[in-house]
């Protein structure tokens, strides 16, 4: 039984040593991270600050489960946050810079644990990729507090916090993703509920009677927290709305280019199997 254990560990452990070995072997370019079409704005449409449609509306969506645009109170909530990160209101580009930078290592993993892919938005909105630790003491780029973090395998101690390792806290949120979807069945509900904690959204729904995200009231943090998803999502998708790419117009709109440096990174195939034996040994 002993040989049995020690042979399966030794087999993980040469997985996760060939992928490390191959992340500077299996070069791969991130061009056409965002392969869709850019449309420069002329400088007409620029003279304007960009504004919404209904129709627009209509179409915008988290995880799959579309936004109940017909509501007055939501269709005005939308629309402030959609403009509030718009360029005219930014003058950054710096969120859709950290997005081509962290989303090819977070959408794998997320793939892996099945959750959508939709939830790569949610380390822009808590921490705008950056490692630091909020004063309530969440950490890392999905802002785990200590507790939820070692519950979901990560070590965190005086010499080491695995909140602030991309690749080990996006297994982590996905465990909690998961389960927390097991709690609601309802993705937008586990976005609530990643943002003010599950205990917090079963006492809501329970003392409003009420199932909706978009129907509660809650703190302002996490009545907010779902728009400013689907906005971060708007403006990393179809940034010429939004009166981005005309200002950068390598942004987002990046092709092969075999003069370009090209950096490395692990190969899609070891990397699920990485992932896998990593999280199998976290467990």
């Amino acid at each position: 039984m002993i040989k049995k254990h020690l042979i399966a560990c030794s087999g993980m452990l040469l997985i996760m040593i060939s992928a490390k070995l191959l992340i500077y072997k299996s070069p791969e370019s991130r061009v056409n991270s965002f392969p869709q079409t850019v449309d420069i704005p002329s400088k007409e449409e620029e003279t304007e600050e960009p504004s919404p449609s209904k129709s627009r509306l209509s179409s915008l969506e988290f995880a799959n489960e579309s936004l109940p645009h017909k509501d007055a109170k939501v269709a005005w909530k939308m629309q402030y946050f959609l403009k509030a990160h718009s360029y005219h209101k930014t003058h950054t580009n710096e969120l859709h810079k950290k997005a081509s930078r962290w989303f090819p290592v977070i959408e794998p993993i997320l793939k892996v644990y099945g959750i959508p892919s939709d939830f790569k938005y949610v380390p822009l909105v808590e921490s705008g990729f950056a490692s630091g630790t909020s004063h309530k003491g969440a950490a890392g780029y999905w802002q785990f507090m200590p507790g939820t973090a070692r519950t979901y395998g990560l070590t965190v101690n005086g010499s080491i916090d695995e909140r602030l390792n991309i690749r080990k806290s996006t297994i982590a949120a996905c465990k909690y993703l998961r389960a927390l979807y097991k709690e609601f069945n309802n993705w937008t509900l586990v976005a609530a509920a990643y943002n003010v904690g599950e205990n917090t959204i079963k006492r809501e729904m329970y003392r409003q009677k009420k199932s909706s995200y978009y129907k509660m009231r809650l703190n302002r943090e996490t009545a907010t927290y779902v728009y400013k998803l689907i906005s971060m999502k708007e403006i990393i998708e179809n940034p010429t709305k939004y009166g981005y790419v005309s200002r950068s117009k390598s942004l987002l709109a990046r092709r092969e280019d075999p003069n370009l440096t090209q950096e490395k990174y692990i190969n899609p195939q070891v990397e699920k199997a990485a992932i896998e034996a990593l999280s199998v040994l976290s467990n």
